[in-house]
This record gives structure tokens, sequence and C-alpha cells, in this order.
């Protein structure tokens, strides 16, 4: 189950990483049984991030039914959507 410790716990990691793709392998391995997505924050719309940090923003995921959802309920959340933030 993902709590709003754990949240913390994965983005003070992804803060110490560089933010590309093989990013998700080595959270995957730190925090098994946890889904993880790396996108682009603009590939999100109208969601607000639970943890913005410097250069990404996270998201839950809600993957117990069929189509997976964003979400901002920590009891139903299943994944982590890392979303690299690109300023202008």
């Amino acid at each position: 189950m993902i709590n709003p410790e754990l949240l913390e716990s994965i983005a003070l990691k992804i803060s110490e990483l560089p933010l590309s793709e093989t990013l998700i392998s080595t959270v995957r391995s730190e925090y098994p049984g946890i889904h993880f997505t790396y996108c682009m924050e603009d590939d999100i719309a109208e969601h607000e991030p639970l943890l913005k940090y410097p250069g990404f923003n996270l998201y839950l995921v809600d993957g117990r039914e069929h189509c997976l959802c964003l979400t901002r309920n920590y009891e139903h959340a299943t994944g982590v959507v890392i979303a690299e933030v690109i300023e202008d």
C-alpha cells in the first residue's frame, strides 16, 4: 500500500537520480510491488499532482479496475506516475 510517507520517500529517491526512462528500473527495484510510469508533465491534463518537486511531479494511479486512472486516494493507489517538468 502506498501512503504519504512512502510517496515522500520515493520522491526523495527520484530527486537523487537523473530523470529518464532508466529511472523507472531503479525505482522498481527499490520499491517492488509498486507500478511506476514515466512521462512528461504536459502529458497529464487537468490533474493536480500529489507532490511537486523541482523538475518533477508525482501522481498516484488506481489500478483496481480494468482501466488505470489517476487518484488522490492513497488507499486505492497501486502505482506512481513520475511526470518530468521542463521549465519554459
